[in-house]
């Protein structure tokens, strides 16, 4: 249970960490990223591209140094959700678009295959996150309510 515990804790922060940093050192791609969705009145799309890639950066730097582990997953799914749901309206929608979520993003000669292994590969995201929703203690962690104790657990006799 530990080893998945940091797997999944590192393996998450390593995710935002990467996207955000790619997206925060290009925003002008990001606006286009966002703006290829169809989703945001016109008004929107820059605050949300400004913004999203911060909020990947902070995600992954609570996961990596391992506080606040619990609400930092449960905002990792939520943020999971709406990204499958966005990928998933532009498929269903007929939109041929990069997803954008490690850079690129925008008009781009996709199929239905590229969608689908974009959602299944945020579905392992989105499992990771409620893995540590359930199991937010890991090793190596610096928040209180994070840090697995170094003794053992009682047993609980059924």
């Amino acid at each position: 249970m530990r080893i998945v515990g940091v797997v999944a804790r590192f393996g998450l922060a390593a995710v935002w960490l990467i996207s955000g940093w790619i997206k925060f050192s290009d925003p002008t791609q990001t606006v286009v990223a966002v703006r290829a969705y169809q989703l945001l009145p016109t008004d929107l799309v820059r605050p949300f591209a400004a913004v999203f890639p911060v909020l990947e950066l902070l995600l992954g730097l609570l996961l990596l140094l391992g506080l606040a582990v619990r609400p930092a997953a449960v905002a990792s799914a939520a943020a999971l959700i709406v990204l499958i749901g966005a990928i998933v309206s532009a498929w269903s929608r007929g939109l041929s678009i990069d997803c954008g979520c490690f850079g690129g993003g925008g008009v781009a000669d996709v199929d239905g295959r590229d969608y689908a292994l974009e959602i299944a590969r945020d579905i392992g995201f989105l499992a990771l996150s409620v893995w540590l929703t359930v199991f937010p203690r890991t090793p190596a962690a610096l928040g209180p309510r994070s840090r697995l104790s170094a003794e053992p657990q009682p047993v609980m006799a059924e």
